[in-house]
């Protein structure tokens, strides 16, 4: 059997921002942030259903402790393709702080397994308790219920203007079908992506659906960027988690390779949001907001 090429992992990012992307400036008073961001596979033996010995790659998954003014919050599995802005967008998205401009700065030691958070306002800005649900999260599992006793509070920015039509979301289906660089090579990963039209801004690979589009938020929080004009691409489910950060990062458009749960489909009508799910190729399902989207 011929070897499967070989690959030269330095080249495998797992998060990328595109060349347009790159000239955003960080918001004022914007938070030090380190960039430890690590190597996305490593390679392995294995036996193959023949008996055959070969290397493969496989993600290389960590665990980062996020730690928030001397206080231990969560343990994130992840491969720490920018755990800066995983980090971010965690706490954004658990509305723990308001914006990044709350955080003086975040700290990645990887040889300590840990991230160091410090905040302008210290310990008075995280709730005195962090009550947790049990959620639908791989890699997660989790959610802080601070989050979700706000959904009533919770309105996307005014996106009455948003719309996709058929050739917008084809597009961004075929640029996402050729990106997976990681789940090309070795798999177990999950893809998440920020569009504006059919031009990607940013992309990243994780081991959690949920680390993708906190890691996405992050760089939208961390940036300033408004929400209102893009589309969420992603290959997980699309559970109410996953809906409720998408709106707490002002997007009204979400496209996903996998299906609804029934809180997803509820909250996204509740917040006059748009789903498709098992987007593959030309196929879709428009679940809810489809007076968006222009079928041409």
């Amino acid at each position: 059997m011929p070897a499967e090429p070989a690959i030269e992992t330095h080249k495998i990012e797992a998060f990328e921002v595109q060349p347009q992307a790159r000239l955003m400036q960080p918001i004022a008073n914007a938070p030090h942030l380190t960039s430890t961001s690590c190597e996305a596979v490593r390679e392995i033996e294995i036996f193959d259903e023949l008996g055959v010995r070969r290397s493969i790659y496989i993600p290389a998954e960590r665990a980062l402790t996020v730690i928030v003014d001397d206080r231990e919050l969560v343990t994130l599995m992840t491969l720490g393709a920018s755990p800066e802005l995983l980090v971010l967008g965690f706490l954004r998205n658990q509305r723990l702080i308001k914006d990044a401009a709350a955080l003086e700065s975040i700290s990645v030691d990887w040889r300590a397994g840990t991230a160091i958070v410090k905040t302008r306002l210290g310990r008075r800005e995280l709730p005195a308790a962090l009550p947790r649900i049990v959620a639908s999260g791989s890699g997660q599992g989790s959610v802080y219920a601070a989050m979700m006793s706000q959904l009533d509070t919770l309105r996307l920015p005014d996106a009455g203007e948003a719309r996709i039509s058929g050739s917008t979301l084809r597009a961004v289906l075929d640029i996402m079908r050729q990106h997976d660089t990681i789940h090309r090579h070795a798999r177990s990963v999950h893809s998440c992506a920020l569009f504006q039209h059919d031009r990607l801004l940013v992309s990243v690979e994780d081991v959690s659906r949920h680390n993708g589009l906190d890691t996405v938020s992050g760089w939208m929080a961390l940036h300033g960027i408004d929400g209102g004009d893009k589309i969420l691409f992603t290959t997980g489910r699309l559970t109410g988690e996953m809906v409720i950060k998408a709106a707490q990062s002002g997007v009204p458009i979400v496209v996903s390779r996998n299906g609804v749960s029934t809180m997803g489909y509820d909250l996204a009508k509740k917040f006059g949001m748009t789903l498709f799910g098992r987007a593959v190729n030309r196929r879709f399902h428009c679940y809810v907001g489809a007076e968006r989207f222009d079928a041409e």
